[in-house]
């Protein structure tokens, strides 16, 4: 059994066909050495085709199907949100965690995931043969190809990974580090941390020194591309997966530093890709017309079809009065409350917004986490929760929380703050906890998932097994076989 893909390749203008297993591609047109790409501007173009893969319906892209791997779906198979009789069933399996070896989803986002891996291979072959023709060039695009390599490893690894502390020598995903048609056996948790920690370091060295801005300068509704300060959050998130809390708060301090939290009044207006409010977004993928949309799998904005609801359990969080997000994330459609945030740009409503991949208030998250995690640092993590909650909430009076409960607050502040951005099933597992649906609806048949159930680490496709001559059902995950 082989797959058989088509995917963009350098300027998209060239297809390539790949046979073998998903993670090994080769381009139908071979060219050799330096005449695959003759300059730099060659490996631009290859650059900006890496970025458009991103728009995947099965990455943060989305479909009449199962799709949004790594925008709405963690979310729609967690607490946050509830399927309703308008979802035409298209998601049964996966918020059901009824999933197995050969289901075609998780095969599509397995895919999806190393099409990109692919590209930024290709961006990344025969580079440093440039490196002279225009060192400051070089060092951005090479920079950028390593980091959004890392990235979408370290977003692979959170679905197939069971256990994701950094020394863990259960089983990650392939690390692809290079354009070929070489399988990869696959390596431990720990070696796969070591790929993503290795090349998200080099990106950050060569991004420091570049001929260009990557992005507008202070205009953060255009931060498109990965500059330093994305690599300082990609960065302050692996550490705090992986466990290195004292790392994950210098990360996330360097970019608290440099990125301001949007005020009460603007944070309304990054849903609708306003600059004016857009000043805490790092990472912000375009979506426009024709590009697909990135959460009409939650709300389908253009039919008005709710497929997923907000859970009342979710929605009794917020103050709905006073806090700012409460307005922002939802609204009342025909007597049922909706997820309105990703309803379109300025005043349409098509559900076409650019997809925000990261944002500064997950920086203070994130610290405020870590900080709990280092005795004596309590005092820290209770400023940054109390500073997040004053910049959402009019009135909100700074709260004194230790131990445990400061620990709980935290992650529900998580819940609330980054509602249907692509977090909850990642938090709920990673922190080993239950998920447990208090509203469960007629839709959902598994209304609980406990700490160490097989369904928190996907399977490998079987068709990649079957391809690849280093995997054997050895390699699969514990449940799949």
């Amino acid at each position: 059994m082989k797959y058989i893909l088509i995917g963009l390749i350098a300027t998209g203008a060239s297809m390539f066909t790949a046979c073998n297993s998903v993670i090994d591609l080769e381009p139908e047109f071979v060219l050799d050495g330096s005449q695959r790409f003759n300059n730099l501007d060659d490996y631009e173009f290859s650059l900006i085709g890496t970025y458009a893969q991103f728009r995947s319906t099965d990455y943060y892209g989305n479909a009449s199907g199962p799709a949004g791997g790594f925008s709405t779906l963690p979310d729609m198979m967690s607490d946050n949100l509830t399927e309703t009789g308008e979802s035409l069933a298209n998601f049964r399996q996966l918020v059901n965690f009824d999933y197995a070896a050969d289901d075609v989803a998780i095969e599509d986002l397995w895919t999806a995931a190393y099409r990109i891996i692919a590209q930024a291979n290709i961006t990344l072959r025969g580079i440093d043969e440039f490196a002279s023709e225009n060192p400051g060039q070089y060092n951005r695009i090479k920079g950028q190809a390593l980091a959004i390599r890392a990235y979408v490893h370290f977003d692979l690894l959170r679905y197939f990974g069971d256990d994701l502390d950094l020394n863990s020598t259960t089983l990650g995903v392939p690390y692809k580090q290079e354009f070929n048609l070489d399988n990869i056996a696959r390596p431990t948790v720990a070696e796969t941390w070591e790929g993503i920690f290795a090349d998200l370091t080099a990106a950050k060295a060569l991004l420091s020194d570049t001929d260009v801005p990557i992005n507008s300068s202070g205009n953060f509704s255009l931060r498109a591309n990965i500059d330093p300060i994305t690599v300082d959050a990609i960065l302050a998130r692996a550490y705090l997966y992986s466990g290195q809390y004292p790392q994950a708060i210098a990360a996330a301090t360097i970019v608290i530093d440099q990125v301001p939290l949007a005020s009460r009044e603007n944070f309304s207006a990054i849903w609708r890709d306003d600059n004016i409010g857009s000043t805490e977004v790092i990472w912000s993928l375009p979506f426009n017309s024709g590009e697909g949309t990135p959460a009409s799998n939650v709300y389908f904005a253009s039919g008005n079809r709710s497929s997923f609801r907000p859970s009342a359990e979710v929605l009794g969080e917020y103050d709905q009065v006073n806090d700012i997000r409460y307005s922002a994330y939802f609204r009342t459609n025909n007597n049922r409350t909706i997820v309105s945030k990703f309803l379109g740009k300025g005043s349409l409503s098509d559900g076409i917004v650019n997809w925000k991949v990261i944002r500064v208030s997950e920086m203070y998250l994130i610290r405020a986490e870590a900080n709990t995690r280092i005795p004596g640092n309590n005092l820290n993590a209770l400023r940054d929760l109390n500073t997040l909650r004053a910049s959402r909430i009019t009135g909100y009076v700074p709260t004194s929380l230790a131990g445990q409960a400061l620990v709980d607050a935290i992650e529900l502040e998580r819940r609330k703050e980054l509602f249907v951005e692509g977090h909850r099933f990642f938090d709920v597992k990673r922190t080993t906890r239950n998920l447990v649906r208090s509203d469960c609806g007629t839709n959902f048949t598994t209304c609980s998932l406990t700490a160490g159930n097989r369904a928190w680490a996907w399977p490998i496709p079987i068709g990649e097994i079957i391809a690849n001559d280093l995997m054997s059902d050895a390699d699969q995950n514990p449940g799949y076989n």
